[in-house]
């Protein structure tokens, strides 16, 4: 199992505390923590439930704006929270602020995309570059695909990207990369024998010297 599963189920195991308040940073980061300090209530945010089959957008789609300055454009799906029915569209729907603002220094000022509600943005059919909407159907062979509803097309799910931006299936070892092989070899050996034992064997170290006898009474 890879070190990224075991992730996301710790991440799935873990409770969170009561009206715990969803944003666009993973609940164990600082970030969420400082949003949610433990004994604050904050009012409860209600959401339109989407079942998880029913779910249409991933990271990676390319998407068009409804609403806000930015209607009309299209982006690329950086993250999605489902959690809230968000996506975050890439330089797209941002809000300017200052980071790192200590004493007389104002800080950076760094632009940050806001999150947007599914129901601001209509996927693009990549057939003709236009807004659509889709619904889920079957294949022939039993595949379920995204179908574009005014072009009758398959919209395919963009392909896994990890959040590093790195694509498994595409990704291609370099000299300085380890291999399968070499990270599965056994190169340890578990024995009963301390550290100085391992080591006296090695280099062929044999003890002569025995331990006085004493008597505990």
């Amino acid at each position: 199992m890879r070190l990224t599963d075991l992730l996301a189920m710790a991440s799935k195991a873990m409770k969170l505390p009561h009206l715990y308040r969803f944003g666009t940073s993973r609940p164990s980061t600082i970030a969420a923590q400082k949003r949610n300090p433990p004994g604050k209530r904050r009012p409860r945010v209600f959401v339109e439930p989407i079942r998880q089959h029913e779910w249409q957008y991933f990271r990676g789609d390319v998407v068009e704006v409804l609403v806000g300055k930015d209607a009309g454009k299209q982006g690329k799906v950086t993250q999605v929270i489902r959690a809230r029915n968000w996506v975050v569209v890439e330089n797209l729907n941002t809000h300017y602020r200052y980071v790192g603002r200590m004493g007389d220094y104002r800080g950076t000022y760094v632009p940050s995309e806001a999150p947007l509600l599914v129901n601001q943005v209509a996927l693009v059919d990549p057939t003709d570059r236009e807004p659509t909407e889709i619904e889920w159907r079957f294949t022939e062979e039993g595949e379920r695909v995204r179908v574009s509803v005014r072009t009758g097309r398959i919209i395919p799910k963009p392909v896994f990207q990890r959040r590093d931006g790195i694509i498994p299936e595409q990704w291609k070892d370099g000299p300085k990369d380890t291999s399968v092989e070499d990270a599965l070899e056994k190169t340890y050996v578990p024995v009963l024998k301390t550290f100085q034992e391992e080591i006296m064997e090695k280099m062929g170290i044999t003890e002569t010297r025995r331990h006085r006898k004493s008597f505990w009474y």
